[in-house]
């Protein structure tokens, strides 16, 4: 997966007003660490917490779906970074972040707060949920019958997560990605990690491009970014006519000009001097007192 992540560096090089693309090198994760991962006791932390932040010991008696696995033996997790370059200064923009293996997390039932009998994120759940209506997949759960583990923290708008959905009485081999939003909304992402990875290359870690797969969609902000910077695919019944006609189209190449440039002054025309000006004014009311009289003459 090393090629995707050179072509996305040399890609946001060479686009208008990208500065400071920073692709952090990882070093393979070793075998015996993924096997700790999966049969050891594992920290477990609530949905403000960081992994640093650890709640609660529970473990995690699961097995990394292989794709995921085989991308933590080549780089125990990914980080790329970029920034645009407003007035001269690099603002950070675009960031896709993969978390290594010790920063897999579990979100679970562990208190939210230190407090007792605080609420956890398991008291959380609807016994009123609806399990997987029609075509629409059935969500996770935050007490025991899912395993949810956070892939990506979002810059804090949200959560991208490992999903095993079904942890009863065993845990299913089969994981799906999710993104749980800030309102606590669970929204499907793919099936496989593999999609997931495609997913996040080709959207350039753009601000809040996981909102782009819920029913409501990205920020008029954020929108902006995407008009600049359109992901390599997208998809574009998201951007309906409606939603556009309120998004300016701005174009990278004006927007980023090197304001430095010397303007180029237009000439005006040279300007008559007051006394001319009014000499031709007291010419002209004297033919016009002139040809006055002669016509009272007649």
């Amino acid at each position: 997966m090393s090629g995707p992540r050179i072509g996305q560096k040399e890609y946001l090089e060479t686009s208008p007003g990208v500065a400071e693309v920073t692709f952090v090198e990882k070093e393979p994760a070793e075998c015996h660490t993924i096997i700790s991962w999966e049969q050891q006791e594992q920290r477990v932390t609530g949905l403000q917490e960081s992994c640093h932040q650890e709640q609660g010991l529970q473990k995690n008696s699961c097995i990394l779906p292989e794709d995921l696995k085989n991308f933590y033996l080549m780089s125990d997790g990914f980080q790329m970074t970029w920034s645009v370059k407003t007035d001269g200064t690099p603002m950070p923009l675009g960031s896709m972040v993969i978390n290594s293996v010790s920063k897999l997390c579990r979100l679970g039932g562990s208190s939210m707060y230190t407090l007792p009998n605080a609420p956890t994120l398991a008291d959380l759940e609807d016994d009123t949920d609806e399990e997987g209506d029609g075509d629409k997949p059935e969500k996770p759960h935050f007490d025991s019958r899912s395993l949810i583990f956070e892939l990506d923290p979002c810059n804090g708008n949200g959560k991208v997560c490992l999903v095993y959905k079904h942890a009863k009485p065993v845990v299913s081999p089969d994981t799906e990605i999710w993104f749980l939003d800030r309102a606590l909304y669970w929204h499907f992402l793919t099936k496989t990690f593999t999609a997931y990875y495609r997913l996040l290359i080709t959207h350039l870690g753009l601000p809040q491009w996981q909102y782009a797969f819920t029913s409501y969609g990205v920020s008029p902000q954020a929108k902006q970014w995407f008009n600049m910077y359109k992901p390599i695919t997208i998809n574009t019944a998201l951007f309906s006519e409606e939603a556009d006609s309120f998004v300016n189209k701005l174009d990278p190449n004006k927007v980023f000009k090197n304001k430095n440039e010397t303007p180029v002054i237009k000439k005006k025309p040279p300007s008559q001097p007051a006394g001319s000006q009014k000499s031709h004014t007291s010419m002209t009311s004297s033919k016009t007192s002139s040809v006055a009289g002669n016509s009272s003459r007649k």
